[in-house]
């Protein structure tokens, strides 16, 4: 453990598996908290909206979260992920088709904006039940990505008004899918919540971080494969990635090494301990979920640990994962032969979120 930048930081896998088994020592009422705290005029553009995000899921610590946990859990149980998958691939074979047709009418590509973006989220929408017409999805991608660094990212103060603005938006957008889903007779995700006897207001706290967590951190996991793959740094090549096999390892690796979600946060309910050393009381914890090695260098960190793990673990695990490999799959099969045209991209560096902003490839 080490203290850096106001966190007390868990890095040896056992014992970031251990705080995240413990939530009555290290409560995740934080996990939502924004990173850099919002100014005046940033909240009274959010309370414009009537913006709130009562602790519902992944930030709830009281009794109430086993119940809710459940009711989302039944939209994404192994049959229902392993039924989809159909869906996957061919939103994957589309996206990469219409990525071969122009990278040959242009020579390059843009992977990320190609076949990484829309497929985790026309997936995640089909897949909670929720109508979305397609010509709101680029609204929801940008929508995402500016909450992500509202609230995990370090904005100045002109950037975060800006980055209010939209999740303002973002947020009565939500609203309004909020109510017509639960008017509706068709099974869906917040029908269900609603008859759980959560409020609208609730239903749109969860909404908010689940429509962002259940599609934007894939597509950032796809982005870091592909461009990990494009670049020879994986220890799978372009071509073996075509394959079934050479896919799920690949997305295994970076998963391991550098997914995501590469941190986590919790709070110390109380004066506790972990690994031998005393926290205090409120303590702030970041918990590194991948990425950790041993000093032998072998990998030391399990790639399902990118998920976290107990009673907050990841419930779209495994569909992120079997999005990862399928999109990778498809891309790398109909795109065989392309050599990485930016090496050097920007990247999204967030406390708890990152991705190649771009992977530019050519003929």
């Amino acid at each position: 453990m080490s203290a850096t930048a106001g966190f007390v930081v868990v890095r040896e896998p056992l014992l970031v598996r251990e705080v995240l088994h413990r939530p009555e020592d290290f409560s995740p009422a934080n996990a939502l908290v924004a990173v850099t705290p919002l100014t005046g005029p940033s909240l009274r553009v959010l309370q414009g909206a009537r913006f709130a995000l009562p602790p519902i899921l992944a930030s709830n610590d009281s009794p109430t979260h086993a119940g809710i946990r459940k009711v989302v859990a039944g939209f994404f149980t192994p049959a229902t992920v392993a039924g989809i998958e159909p869906r996957i691939r061919e939103l994957a074979r589309e996206s990469a088709s219409a990525a071969a047709a122009r990278l040959a009418a242009q020579g390059h590509v843009d992977l990320v904006e190609a076949v990484a973006a829309l497929p985790p989220a026309q997936v995640m929408l089909e897949l909670l039940g929720l109508r979305v017409p397609d010509d709101e999805l680029a609204a929801l991608k940008a929508w995402s990505r500016d909450s992500l660094e509202l609230f995990w990212g370090w904005p100045d103060d002109a950037r975060q008004l800006e980055l209010a603005r939209g999740a303002a938006d973002f947020y009565r957008w939500l609203r309004d899918l909020v109510r017509a889903s639960v008017a509706s007779p068709e099974r869906n995700l917040f029908a269900a919540l609603d008859r759980h006897g959560l409020s609208t207001p609730e239903i749109c706290s969860l909404g908010y971080f689940l429509l962002i967590a259940g599609q934007e951190t894939t597509t950032q996991l796809i982005s870091t494969v592909l461009f990990r793959l494009a670049e020879g740094s994986c220890p799978v090549t372009w071509a073996e990635s075509g394959e079934p096999d050479g896919a799920r390892r690949a997305v295994r690796h970076v998963l391991a090494g550098e997914s995501s979600v590469p941190t986590w946060r919790r709070v110390a309910a109380h004066e506790t301990t972990i690994g031998g050393q005393t926290v205090p009381a409120g303590a702030e914890i970041l918990l590194e979920l991948t990425g950790n090695h041993s000093a032998s260098g072998a990998r030391a960190t399990d790639y399902a640990l990118a998920f976290g793990s107990g009673v907050h673990r990841c419930l779209g695990a495994k569909l992120a994962e079997l999005e990862a490999a399928v999109v990778v799959q498809e891309t790398a099969a109909a795109l065989p032969a392309v050599q990485l045209a930016d090496p050097e991209p920007e990247w999204v560096r967030l406390l708890s979120f990152q991705a190649p902003r771009t992977v530019l490839v050519a003929r």
